[in-house]
């Protein structure tokens, strides 16, 4: 870690920076010659980009970040926030410290907290940016992780992991035995030195997949923030079996949606009829689950079909995701489009619909914005049709 950027002048310098464009400032000369131009530059562009991401760093002063990557993989203080919610008991081992938000988060629950990072120049920061933010149970040590979790006698409370997906060969990699470390290959080595694991994956991973890699999941959280879904949460107990249960958890501000359910579990089909006062698409974190069939039984209402993810009611209820006031609804035809929608503006949503965004814009020459959400979707007699509403939620 270079500690010369800690320099008063430099550091506000710094702040006085965030939001510029670091292009542009890189043509500019380096005002402080005794550091390098590109470390300044990284520490602009990197605080820019955690002001809503990490409140508590962005505020703290003498923070330093490391390299981009490290910052654009790090959770989000939300999400970490999530996680330590799920852990209890007196020690964790985080085995892929990375910049330790949430070893940040996981200290603030557990009494004794070790971040294992293989970059020492990642560890010496993180442990630098513990001492300014005030936390001093957490012990940062730089190194190999299964050799690190290997000279440990004793049993953790949890290990955590968030596996890298990238590697030299095959670039980003989305299956848990092609990132590193290997967790199916270590899985039983891991259950050696604790009962409770709980693995990060990316959002793309698919959650067949993911158990068919994986045993004794006990539950799989899948976590948004402001509806877009950041990761997927495996909570494995070495005592577990059963079904696997799903949480899914979408964070807008200060509210949180939840539903819950269980993975493959024998449901009831929910009952398909045509659109009627309200219209309810699911948010995203629900969207990724596949709990469709269950999310319409819960609530008690109505699918427009079996494949295109909306629901309806008479009542307005409340629910986990965007909610509409249903105003016009018409088949989907060339007269019907110019009548109600051609030269409009309007926004627009396709569900188990032929055309795209994109191409019902062209056609109808329909701008993006203004009060009207239009869904193109297909009901439950097979029918293309247009679903005009006003957003209530």
């Amino acid at each position: 870690m270079d500690i010369t950027l800690l320099n008063p002048e430099i550091q506000k310098y710094i702040n006085s920076k965030i939001g510029v464009d670091i292009a542009k400032l890189a043509l500019q000369k380096n005002p402080f010659p005794q550091v390098k131009w590109v470390s300044i530059l990284n520490q602009i562009a990197a605080k820019s980009k955690v002001k809503d991401k990490l409140p508590t760093y962005f505020s703290t002063e003498n923070i330093v970040y490391p390299s981009k990557i490290s910052v654009e993989q790090t959770s989000s203080e939300k999400t970490a926030l999530y996680k330590s919610k799920i852990v209890n008991g007196e020690t964790l081992i985080d085995l892929t410290g990375g910049f330790g938000v949430d070893c940040h988060y996981f200290s603030e629950r557990i009494n004794k907290v070790i971040h294992c990072e293989i970059d020492s120049e990642l560890s010496d920061i993180v442990k630098h940016n513990f001492r300014q933010i005030g936390i001093d149970n957490v012990k940062c040590i730089a190194g190999d992780s299964y050799e690190i979790l290997n000279n440990y006698n004793q049993k953790f409370d949890w290990i955590y992991l968030d596996p890298s997906r990238r590697n030299n060969q095959k670039g980003k990699v989305f299956m848990l035995k092609d990132c590193l470390p290997n967790v199916p290959d270590l899985l039983s080595f891991y259950f050696s030195k604790t009962n409770n694991i709980l693995i990060k994956t990316a959002p793309i991973l698919d959650l067949s997949a993911g158990l068919s890699e994986l045993t004794n999941v006990n539950c799989i959280h899948i976590v948004a923030v402001d509806n877009e879904v950041k990761e997927i949460l495996w909570e494995l107990n070495a005592d577990y079996v059963g079904s696997t249960k799903i949480k899914t958890v979408n964070i807008v501000n200060d509210n949180t949606e939840t539903f819950n359910f269980e993975f493959n579990s024998k449901v009831e089909l929910p009952y398909f009829e045509l659109p009627k006062n309200f219209l309810y698409e699911p948010n995203n974190a629900i969207m990724k689950s596949g709990g469709f069939d269950e999310i319409g039984i819960k609530f008690n209402i109505s699918k427009l079909h079996p494949h295109s993810h909306l629901y309806s009611s008479e009542n307005l209820i409340n629910f986990p995701g965007r909610i509409f006031e249903i105003n016009k609804v018409f088949a989907y035809s060339k007269n019907e489009m110019k009548t109600n929608l051609q030269n409009t503006k309007a926004n627009i949503t396709t569900r188990n619909f032929p055309d795209s965004v994109e191409e019902i814009r062209k056609k109808w020459k329909i701008k993006e914005g203004g009060s009207n959400y239009c869904f193109f979707t297909t009901d439950s007699n097979n029918d293309k049709i247009v679903i005009i509403c006003s957003k209530i939620k």
